[in-house]
This record gives structure tokens, C-alpha cells and sequence, in this order.
């Protein structure tokens, strides 16, 4: 193997390696959004359940959903009601 043919093998191999650590980079960037979005969700549904002023907020983003395969995902699903005094 000559030196151009081995710097050139060195290149393709730092190219893969860069790609993979970036892959795994967006891949935990987007896990860590998901839960983020599950914890402020569960928060929210939580508070719906003590205060109405969260319950009339779950209320107008319900009205936000536009894909009918998220509209399935509540089918059934009753927000919480907050405990009366």
C-alpha cells in the first residue's frame, strides 16, 4: 500500500468515525428531548388534576392536534379533574 493509498484509507476511516460519533451525538440530543417532553407532560397532567388553570391549558393544546394518529393516542383519556374543596 502506498503512503497516498494508506492517508487515504486513514481519511475514510476518520470520516466514518466522525459520522458515527455524530449519529450518536443526535441520537442522545433526541432521547433527552423526549424526556423532557414526558417529564413537563406528566407535570402538566399533574397539575391539571390540582389547579383548573392547567386543566383549561391541556384543554386549548388538545385543540392543537391536528394528526389523526395523535388524536388516537388520547382516545378514551379523561384529563384530571382537580379535587374540589
Amino acid at each position: 500500500m502506498t503512503p497516498i493509498e494508506k492517508a487515504k484509507q486513514q481519511v475514510e476511516q476518520a470520516k466514518a468515525r466522525y459520522q458515527a460519533l455524530l449519529a450518536r451525538q443526535n441520537a442522545e440530543e433526541r432521547k433527552m428531548d423526549t424526556r423532557r417532553k414526558v417529564i413537563l407532560g406528566g407535570l402538566l397532567i399533574d397539575a391539571a388534576g390540582k389547579d383548573e388553570r392547567f386543566g383549561r391549558v391541556i384543554d386549548e393544546l388538545m385543540k392543537r392536534i391536528t394528526r389523526d394518529h395523535d388524536h388516537k393516542a388520547f382516545e378514551g383519556w379523561q384529563k384530571p379533574e382537580p379535587d374540589q374543596p
